[in-house]
Formats: structure tokens, C-alpha cells, sequence
């Protein structure tokens, strides 16, 4: 009981260290606010958050670590804010699970000891539980845009056919084809806004398939590159890659329909096997049991 009592002080000191440490980061965020005339209110959690996420433990556990900085690439949080609302979280969020697994194992297992070894496996899972979401995130973004890219190149053919230019034809998609196209016209929208500020479209596009790491946009954004740079005669070969990523679909499902059959095969041999043993079999075993009985 004395443990628990001195833990709860523990953790709430901790926290009135946290609190002072952010509303000082708060009051300086109002006073560059206030400096530079913006006058945008955000809720109180969210504000908080991006406090903590831009200290300098918040930034530094995104800037040592370079695979986090590709994941957030990767799934879009690109600006400062989101960066650090994620850095808030990774650093959060170990702190929490840590309390909850300790009430936890205070309320369920008083007596048993091994508390330090909770804590520490809490605060492992806390730590390591942000980093694994943001990659099945990425991993989900990138599938979605690699099933985008096959909608994509023919929209891009029929506005070339129309004789539209590159950066043209990209404006056209970006604001048109939203609900059908959503990652791939945010990300277009990204390029052509710092095309905008006087950067170059061919460069842009190659930053954006190089954070973005799928193959399927990587040879779009090549294709469009030699559009860029030669003025034409890139047609025949944005046909060949339409096709070449409808046979690797198509590969796809055949794979995931043979995988799938092979699973219900098992499926079928360990619930449906037994029943039809037992519907076929039942009358003649208990025509048996019977006979030796008698």
C-alpha cells in the first residue's frame, strides 16, 4: 500500500513538472502568436499536445530516429504541427500505458511483486505502440496510392489526348478528381502548390515518388519527367505501364484467390470433414456398438 501511495505522489509530481514545462511553452507560443497577428484558437488537448510535441524531448525523439521521419513522410504528416502532435503521442503515450498497467496490476495482482518489471514492460509497449500504428498507416497509404496509380494513367491519357500540357493536366486531376483520386490529389496538390512558389515540376514530382516509395507512382512520376523534358512521344509509353500493372493485379488476386482456397480447404477439412464423418459414419458405428452390445 505504501508502494502504490508513493508511486501516485510520484507520477503526480511528475506530472505538475510537465504541466509548468508546457504552460511556459504555451504563454512563449501566445507571445510569437500575438507578434506575428495570428489569431487562430485551437482546443485545449490540441494545444497542449503540439506544447509537448515541440519540446526539445518531443523533437529530438523524431530526429533521431530517421525511420519515423520516412513513416510520417510516408503517410503525409508533413508540416511541423503534425509532426509535432506525433512526437506529443510517442511521448505520452508510454507514460500512460505505464499508469494504466500499474493500477492494472495494483488492482488485479496486489501481492505479487515485480512491479519496476511492469512498469518498464508498460512503458516498452507505450513506446513501441505509436511507431508500429504510423507504419501500418504507411503501409496502408501506399497500397491506396499504388491502387490509385491504375486509375490515374488513364485519366492522365484522356486529358493528354485533349491536348493538355503536364502541369496542366495535373491542376485538372488535383482539384477534379478528389473523391475518386484522394491520396494521389492531395499529393498533387503539395507539388503544384510549390511549383507555385517557383520550384521545378519534374524535381517536385520525383521528391514526391521518392517520400511516397511506391513503384507504381515512381514510374507514373518517370514517364511524366520525360513528358516534361521532351514535349511528347511518352503515350505508348504510359499504355505499357497501364497494362503492366493490370497483369501484376491480376497476379495478385490470382495469388490471394489460391491462398484463399488453400485456406478454406483447411477450414473445410477441420469443420466440415468431422460433420460429414459423423452424418456417414454415425449409423454404421452405432449399428456396430449395438451388435456387440447385444
Amino acid at each position: 500500500m505504501a508502494l502504490l501511495i508513493s508511486a501516485v505522489l510520484l507520477l503526480g509530481a511528475l506530472a505538475l513538472v510537465i504541466n509548468a514545462v508546457i504552460q511556459q511553452r504555451l504563454r512563449q507560443q501566445r507571445v510569437v502568436q500575438r507578434l506575428q497577428g495570428e489569431t487562430t484558437r485551437a482546443g485545449k488537448l490540441n494545444v497542449w499536445l503540439r506544447a509537448l510535441g515541440n519540446s526539445k524531448i518531443g523533437q529530438r525523439s523524431i530526429t533521431l530516429d530517421t525511420e519515423t521521419q520516412t513513416l510520417l513522410n510516408r503517410v503525409g504528416w508533413r508540416t511541423a504541427g503534425q509532426r509535432s502532435l506525433f512526437a506529443a503521442l510517442q511521448i505520452g503515450t508510454p507514460v500512460v500505458v505505464a499508469g494504466l498497467t500499474f493500477v492494472g496490476h495494483e488492482v488485479l495482482y496486489p501481492r505479487s511483486g515485480n512491479v519496476w518489471i511492469v512498469l518498464l514492460l508498460g512503458m516498452a509497449v507505450g513506446y513501441l505502440l505509436p511507431k508500429r500504428l504510423l507504419a501500418f498507416a504507411a503501409v496502408r497509404r501506399q497500397q491506396q496510392v499504388a491502387t490509385e496509380v491504375s486509375t490515374f494513367i488513364p485519366l492522365l491519357r484522356i486529358l493528354f489526348e485533349s491536348g493538355m500540357a503536364v502541369e496542366q493536366a495535373l491542376r485538372v486531376l488535383s482539384q477534379e478528381a478528389r473523391q475518386l483520386l484522394p491520396v494521389l490529389t492531395a499529393e498533387l496538390r503539395l507539388v503544384l502548390a510549390r511549383v507555385d512558389s517557383g520550384l521545378e515540376l519534374s524535381q517536385e514530382l520525383q521528391k514526391a515518388a521518392s517520400l511516397l516509395a511506391v513503384d507504381e507512382f515512381d514510374d507514373t512520376c518517370v514517364i511524366l519527367q520525360q513528358l516534361i523534358q521532351q514535349g511528347g512521344g511518352a503515350m505508348k509509353s504510359l499504355q505499357a505501364l497501364k497494362s503492366l500493372l493490370d497483369d501484376r493485379r491480376l497476379t495478385r488476386m490470382q495469388e490471394y484467390i489460391s491462398k484463399m482456397s488453400a485456406k478454406m480447404s483447411v477450414v473445410m477439412m477441420l469443420f466440415l470433414f468431422p460433420a460429414l464423418l459423423m452424418v456417414l459414419g454415425g449409423p454404421s458405428i452405432i449399428a456396430i456398438s449395438r451388435a456387440f452390445g447385444s
